[in-house]
């Protein structure tokens, strides 16, 4: 989850804000090959990255996709 302490949180920062999904997914990928680099290719980092992405994933899905969801049934109607 990406709830760490404020002080990790105000030294571990991107300086630009993505334009595109080709920008973002660029931040992502490097952010991705720092920590390879840093912690090395094996299993468990390689595993590491894997279990971050798929958290990161849920947890946006759970607070910004479901709600918004949400508040389209309320406006639209539901599907079901």
């Amino acid at each position: 989850m990406p709830y760490i302490p404020q002080q990790q949180r105000d030294y571990i920062t991107v300086t630009r804000t993505a334009t595109d999904p080709g920008s973002l997914n660029y931040q992502i990928t490097t952010a991705i090959k720092n920590y390879l680099k840093a912690y090395g290719t094996n299993y468990n980092t390689m595993n590491d990255i894997v279990g971050v992405l798929e958290s990161a994933k849920l947890e946006f899905y759970r607070r910004i996709v479901g709600p918004y969801e949400d508040t389209k049934i309320e406006q639209n109607g539901d599907v079901y």
